[in-house]
């Protein structure tokens, strides 16, 4: 598809990048207050994602949208399924995929991944419990791979303590997306 006179590529990438960076800032900023992001946010975003995506690319821009909203949500959902992780950082990512594409969109999960690693790390280590999450990260690896490869695995049940302690590691994963977002951003626009 042809671009209207005066948009070049340039301009959109620095507009997307622009509304992405903007859109996970103000998530960012919501999960920090309120340890969650809102539909309000999300929802939209991806909207207009695709809108934007199909606008500019037609139907097999709108198709990469979808795509890359699928790969970038994948993980999170995963772990919303199996490690209680948050509905809304599933959410955010696949709305940034369909901003995004493929190819920028997979430079923004790693991006995201490693900042969410480095934010859980340095929260552990703040408390004093850095033996106690990779043991837990361990295990929940190794739990999800026996299921994957058929096997029953035994439900854990923690005591209160346990329960307490772990809601106290929780991390605003808003923050980590936020991040990994703005290293992704100057990767791409700078080379």
């Amino acid at each position: 598809m042809q671009l209207p006179s005066g948009i070049t590529d340039e301009r959109i990438a620095v507009f997307q990048w622009g509304v992405v960076i903007g859109a996970s800032l103000v998530a960012a900023i919501c999960d920090l207050r309120t340890r969650r992001i809102p539909n309000a946010l999300t929802v939209p975003l991806l909207l207009v994602g695709l809108i934007k995506a199909a606008w500019f690319g037609g139907l097999s821009g709108l198709a990469e949208a979808v795509g890359a909203c699928f790969l970038l949500a994948l993980p999170y959902v995963l772990l919303f399924l199996f490690a209680k992780g948050g509905a809304s950082d599933a959410k955010l990512m696949g709305a940034i995929g369909a901003w995004l594409g493929l190819a920028q969109g997979i430079t923004v999960l790693l991006c995201v991944v490693t900042a969410g690693l480095v934010l859980a790390i340095a929260t552990a280590l703040a408390k004093k419990r850095l033996k106690s999450v990779l043991t837990s990260i361990f295990l929940s690896f190794y739990s999800f791979m026996l299921l994957l490869l058929g096997y029953r695995t035994m439900q854990h049940t923690a005591d209160r303590d346990d329960v307490d302690q772990r809601y106290d590691l929780t991390i605003p994963y808003g923050v980590a997306i936020f991040a990994g977002v703005c290293v992704a951003g100057g990767i791409v626009l700078i080379w």
